[in-house]
């Protein structure tokens, strides 16, 4: 039976909390192969990485994890920690800088640090929602999670992916917009926001974005997929920004 991600980070993280870091490495090293981890996924792996003498790797890891968030504290202070054991110090001191600028804004009221907690708590609890199939309360979490942390681009995807399942193509297809405006490397986004451009009846724009993945990225045989399915499809492309309006009467 397949294991979700999501549980494969649980478990890692169960690994970890027993010291047996090279355990938490192979269960993450499996997520990031399935090419849907988070950022959570790969910041867990980059501390992992560090704690067993392996500092480049872990920069790797942690750099991974702040293309995903960028306002991430707890991978902006151990990058800042691996920089400095590399002797970096001048990195080392921006990236604390920059966790410190992160722990000072406000979001809802809240210190940046406490915002970026709560966003994390929501989301686990929209997570528990999901597995218990409950999906729009999980929607409903994620979006609350969002106005904690905009920038959290990893619960904004999942976000995406659920509206997806919930039939909610354009919303869904915001959100990955959104993404791929502010992360032009995450491409599993722009995958998603191929899909979303499909599924809301713009058959036109789901190619212009599945063509340039395809450019970007030969191997994934998603991509084929895709562009195979448009192939077979006969239904009359829709804008959707056309299909916003109509949404909207």
């Amino acid at each position: 039976m397949d294991v979700s991600p999501e549980r494969l980070v649980e478990q890692a993280n169960e690994r970890f909390q027993l010291q047996d870091y090279y355990g938490a490495i192979h269960l993450l090293e499996e997520v990031i192969a399935t090419g849907r981890a988070f950022a959570d996924a790969h910041h867990l792996l980059g501390l992992s990485y560090s704690l067993v003498g392996q500092p480049e790797k872990a920069l790797e890891q942690l750099d991974r994890a702040l293309a995903l968030n960028a306002n991430y504290i707890e991978a902006l202070i151990h990058r800042a920690l691996v920089l400095n054991e590399l002797g970096r110090e001048e990195e080392a001191n921006a990236a604390l800088r920059r966790a410190r600028e992160v722990g000072s804004e406000r979001r809802w009221g809240f210190h940046g640090h406490v915002a970026a907690k709560l966003a994390n708590q929501h989301a686990a609890l929209g997570n528990a929602y999901y597995e218990a199939g409950s999906l729009n309360d999980a929607i409903a979490q994620y979006e609350v999670a969002l106005k904690l942390g905009p920038a959290f681009h990893d619960l904004r995807y999942k976000l995406g992916r659920m509206l997806l399942e919930a039939g909610r193509a354009l919303d869904a297809h915001e959100h990955f917009t959104l993404i791929v405006r502010d992360r032009p490397s995450y491409l599993d986004a722009a995958a998603m926001l191929g899909l979303a451009s499909y599924l809301a009846g713009d058959g036109l724009a789901a190619r212009a974005v599945w063509e340039e993945l395809k450019a970007r990225r030969p191997e994934d045989p998603r991509v084929e997929a895709y562009l195979a399915l448009l192939s077979r499809t006969d239904v009359e492309p829709v804008p959707v920004a056309a299909s916003a309006k109509k949404k909207k009467k």
